[in-house]
């Protein structure tokens, strides 16, 4: 089975942002409570192929920025790896598609489906300590990879003396930067990665 094929978590976009719709990063604790309450009441599965090429359907994605005292962790798309869409793009965000998993409880679901996505990409074991903080959410309508996502920004804090890697070097290339590092190479970061930068 090709992974266009797998089962993933996703929401009817009519359902999800009902009246409140947004664009960009939204931090108003309220709105953020009403769409995880959407996403909970109304996730459902689809073949990710499918998935892909739906626009009534938004892709719940969590969107998690590693930060390790003052530098967050920034990966680089080079043009070996999939999704052509982002090729030599830089990211500020580690995520990726949500599978169906023992667990019912969507907030459950997001914790597992993160947890193990930042462990295939990243040299992170969950054994160690962290920090895990929900921020916000993200919304990009403008282009034809977020009209099927959105985004569950969470900030993953580590400690000073834990050392991150990407684990794909063929396809990935990953550095620790400051705030005023990220702004300087902004035109490149994806439009995400861009929503996030702006608040730092």
């Amino acid at each position: 089975m090709g992974k266009m094929d797998e089962a993933i978590i996703v929401v009817p976009r009519q359902q999800l942002f009902k009246d409140t719709i947004f664009h960009g990063l939204c931090q108003e604790k309220q709105q953020i409570e009403n769409v995880m309450q959407q996403m909970e009441a109304h996730y459902t599965t689809m073949r990710r192929g499918d998935a892909e090429e739906n626009e009534a359907y938004k892709q719940p994605i969590p969107y998690v920025v590693v930060r390790r005292g003052q530098a967050y962790f920034v990966y680089e798309r080079l043009s070996a790896g999939g999704e052509e869409r982002l090729h030599n793009k830089l990211s500020l965000g580690v995520g990726g598609h949500q599978n169906p998993c023992d667990q019912e409880d969507f907030t459950a679901i997001l914790q597992e489906n993160l947890l193990r996505e930042l462990e295939e990409e990243l040299t992170f074991d969950r054994s160690q300590p962290f920090t895990l903080t929900p921020v916000g959410l993200i919304n990009d309508d403008n282009d034809a990879v977020g009209r099927v996502h959105v985004g569950i920004l969470l900030i993953l804090d580590v400690e000073p003396e834990t050392n991150i890697q990407v684990r794909e070097t063929d396809v990935l290339k990953g550095s620790w930067q400051k705030a005023d590092e990220l702004n300087q190479q902004y035109d490149r970061f994806e439009s995400w990665s861009q929503f996030v930068i702006d608040t730092l």
